[in-house]
């Protein structure tokens, strides 16, 4: 029976015309995987750091997450607060240290405490980075009710973080 027949059959029946008809659409699957892989370039001149080199079905051969909690398994506590928190900490994070990272932002949650972990380009004293650590780590603290550790590593360069050319 054609679909034409089926809408005259339901709109001529009192008790069906209320319902609705549903049509699927069916479309060829691309199998073509193009997130984040980065183009060759002709002359072999865009650097990539560790990041960004590794394709994303390597990342849990290669290296690990970017953000580490148990939240998210089975029966975990608090899955969809913790990801707001992970999202308010790199924008802080960003907003605090503007400019300063030369990678991504690291979270790791262990037990009640939270380390975010990083490498900054050492174009501030060190006096203006202490502050901030400690600026940073009360904040953060004082916001989401529990200790908060910053672990960071500099570099005099952002051209030190480049991996490899494509």
């Amino acid at each position: 029976m054609s679909l034409i027949n089926l809408k005259n059959l339901l709109l001529s029946t009192p008790k069906l015309q209320t319902l609705q008809i549903c049509a699927l659409h069916t479309t060829n699957v691309c199998n073509k995987v193009q997130t984040a892989r980065y183009k060759v370039t002709t002359k072999k001149d865009f650097p990539l750091t560790y990041e960004m080199a590794n394709k994303p079905h390597d990342i849990a051969h290669r290296k690990s997450w970017n953000s580490w909690n148990t939240s998210n398994i089975e029966g975990g506590l608090r899955p969809s607060e913790t990801a707001v928190e992970d999202v308010f900490i790199r924008k802080f994070m960003a907003g605090t240290w503007h400019d300063l990272f030369a990678s991504e932002v690291i979270i790791k949650r262990q037990h009640n405490m939270i380390r975010i972990a990083g490498i900054i380009k050492q174009v501030i004293t060190s006096r203006k980075v202490y502050f901030l650590i400690g600026y940073t780590e009360e904040m953060l603290s004082f916001w989401l009710q529990c200790p908060v550790k910053i672990e960071l590593q500099s570099i005099g360069d952002k051209k030190e973080m480049v991996f490899k050319y494509i």
